[in-house]
């Protein structure tokens, strides 16, 4: 064995290899090379298989921790989704509330419009025609008072007759018609009475003359009929005589 080495720093000599290298490769036997590989095995085996239960924990561990996180981050959400779903209702009904006011303040305004409008027209309408009415008496008076004595008069009578009586036809389709209110009771909305005249013919308060006629516009009064009303009947005083007689008795 020794001739062996010596051998071989011989020839490692020759060869210019240094002694440290040498000695290292004279000194490591096989045996030992595979003693010291197999320790160094085993050792990381006992450390890595000491260290696996401690990674799997923290591993474990952070995995928790990020679940957590994430559980946590999504019920922000939710949350955040939560009001913000709140909020839409709430402006929601908000809208739908001041959508419903304008709703019926139109139908309000539409409808006091339309009132106002009707009303305009019934005034318009109303004025006009009792622009007319005086037209309209002036007509009946003088058919009630001119009496025709030649065939002219008579030409002219009958034309302004036709004349009034296209006047009245036209009240008529505007809804004009007038009251007829002789033997009825009188009545102040109706009826404005100018005279009174006594008897004991007709009850009191009966309308015995229509004056002035009255016009209704539809269910309205256009105009109020101007008439004389039935009065009791005064009794006669007693005379000298009479109011003497029961004190000589």
């Amino acid at each position: 064995m020794m001739d062996e080495n010596k051998q071989v720093n011989y020839t490692s000599q020759q060869l210019g290899e240094p002694i440290e290298v040498k000695q290292a490769m004279t000194s490591d036997s096989p045996a030992q090379i595979n003693s010291n590989e197999s320790g160094s095995e085993v050792t990381e085996q006992v450390a890595a298989q000491t260290n696996v239960p401690g990674d799997t924990a923290t591993l474990n561990q952070q995995n928790g921790v990020a679940a957590t996180e994430k559980i946590e981050v999504e019920t922000a959400d939710l949350t955040g989704l939560a009001q913000q779903i709140e909020a839409l209702k709430a402006q929601l009904e908000e809208r739908s509330t001041q959508y419903m006011r304008i709703a019926a303040d139109f139908e309000n305004y539409r409808k006091r419009t339309s009132k106002e409008k009707e009303d305009l027209e019934a005034l318009v309408k109303r004025n006009t025609i009792t622009e007319l009415l005086p037209v309209v008496d002036n007509f009946e008076r003088a058919r009630s008072h001119l009496k025709p004595q030649s065939d002219g008069e008579m030409t002219i009578h009958k034309s302004y007759q036709g004349v009034y009586k296209q006047l009245v036809d036209s009240l008529k389709r505007l809804g004009v018609s007038p009251m007829r209110p002789e033997g009825q009771e009188f009545d102040p909305n109706l009826h404005e009475a100018v005279m009174r005249e006594p008897t004991d013919e007709h009850p009191e308060g009966t309308v015995l003359e229509e004056l002035v006629r009255g016009y209704f516009l539809g269910d309205r009064v256009l105009r109020h009929a101007m008439v004389k009303v039935a009065a009791p009947k005064e009794n006669t005083p007693p005379t000298e005589e009479n109011q003497s007689s029961p004190a000589n008795s």
